[in-house]
């Protein structure tokens, strides 16, 4: 096309133009693998780690190499990666014909029978048990902001934390933590174990027809971490050290909804069903939703999926009341948007890409629970602004679409385990 001298990019206009990316954005997990790393044919981070904060004395070694790196440095997180695993999980379960076999575990270019969406949660889930290792054990990161120093590749990271190439792998204690002067205002472990719980329960679904001896041990693994996030009601913080940003999440219930759902799916107990709603009844709407600001991650995952898993197990009468929460935090949502160009009722700050991701998502399980295509022109705008249809033209997934303008800094552009979210979507697109 081209007008007034300016010509347009090419671009396909057809039912098949979201063919692949699904597993498109697998490349990134695999690319940010810690321990062995396909991209490197190296390993990485192989002395992790040392204990602290724990009830073991600190100093304690823990062998916690895997799972993946943090956006754009080394650190690792278990609540991103633990809502990263389900998000992968999730995603097979509900449209599993759309992704690839062409990868194998290690993440090597080599078809190994089983959905290469698969053998990343796999990863993901074999770090998580690394994590929660006993009963009431549970570590919530490894590193801290003492990594940043610069940019350089994983094999040759040489940051010291005074113990060799040893890194501290940080206790889910329940209290504030920081080492230094800087610290977070921690007051439980539910917000992590409620997270490790959902993702292990999952896992334990599908894997059963897969690896039934791994499945067994994550249901296992989900039982305890439920009683421990139940033991321990509260948020558990990441940990601040030299800079004073941590990821600030606020709420806990949403985490410990959806583990209840998961939980019930799973084992059939009643109890966990009853939990679930009495969860769901202390945060029906998301607190971002409609509101101009946010601290960094207050309201980590940005969505509540508890309210759609638990849906699928109650009368028609709950499963319309929890679809209409979905429809509340929406249309907040609307009403900064409506007057706009974009349609852009999100918050711009710091990580609001990922807010759209988790949008997009709570648009699309509302339309599925309800029939209600009311929001669709929303939901359709903010998919649109991700990719490129905004102020700058820019697609904010890096990569993606391959001959097309996308960001450059994956500091700016959408951080990899929310964006999980809208990998759902992705294969649902992928799937029409």
């Amino acid at each position: 096309m081209l007008m007034d001298g300016i010509r347009s990019p090419i671009f396909k206009i057809n039912d098949k133009v979201y063919d692949g990316s699904a597993d498109f954005l697998l490349k990134y997990l695999r690319q940010q693998r810690c321990g062995f790393n396909p991209f490197l044919s190296d390993s990485c981070h192989k002395s992790d780690g040392y204990t602290i904060y724990g009830p073991m004395p600190d100093g304690t070694h823990i062998d916690v190499t895997g799972g993946w790196h943090d956006a754009s440095d080394y650190l690792k997180y278990a609540a991103t990666s633990a809502n990263a695993t389900f998000q992968l999980l999730l995603a097979y379960r509900d449209h599993p014909s759309v992704f690839a076999d062409q990868y194998d575990a290690s993440g090597m270019p080599a078809p190994n029978g089983i959905p290469d969406i698969l053998d990343e949660a796999r990863w993901g889930l074999n770090w998580l048990m690394k994590m929660h290792p006993s009963e009431n054990y549970m570590f919530n990161q490894v590193a801290d902001d003492r990594d940043h120093a610069g940019f350089r590749l994983p094999t040759m990271d040489s940051v010291s934390y005074s113990r060799g190439l040893e890194r501290p792998v940080y206790f889910c204690s329940g209290k504030a933590q920081g080492i230094f002067e800087n610290k977070n205002r921690t007051t439980g472990v539910a917000s992590t174990a409620g997270k490790f719980a959902s993702a292990f329960a999952l896992g334990a679904e599908i894997f059963y027809y897969i690896d039934t001896t791994f499945a067994g041990v994550l249901q296992e693994k989900a039982l305890s971490a439920y009683e421990f996030g139940r033991e321990k009601p509260g948020v558990c913080q990441t940990a601040p050290c030299r800079a004073p940003y941590f990821y600030e999440e606020d709420n806990w219930v949403d985490d410990m909804e959806l583990a209840a759902a998961e939980m019930y799916s799973l084992t059939g107990d009643k109890d966990f069903l009853d939990d679930a709603y009495k969860y769901s009844q202390q945060e029906k709407i998301t607190p971002w939703l409609g509101e101009e600001t946010a601290r960094h991650y207050q309201w980590y995952p940005f969505i509540n999926i508890g309210h759609y898993e638990l849906a699928q197990n109650v009368p028609d009468e709950l499963k319309q009341e929890l679809a209409d929460y979905y429809q509340q935090g929406i249309e907040k949502v609307w009403q900064r948007a409506k007057d706009n160009a974009f349609l852009m009722g999100i918050p711009f700050i710091w990580c609001s890409n990922n807010l759209v991701a988790a949008f997009i998502t709570q648009c699309y399980l509302y339309r599925k629970l309800s029939g209600d295509s009311s929001y669709l022109k929303l939901e359709t705008a903010m998919r649109d602004w991700l990719l490129g249809c905004n102020p700058w033209g820019i697609s904010m997934v890096i990569g993606l679409p391959p001959d097309g303008n996308y960001a450059r800094d994956p500091t700016f552009g959408v951080h990899p385990f929310v964006w999980l979210q809208t990998r759902w979507r992705f294969a649902r697109w992928a799937g029409l």
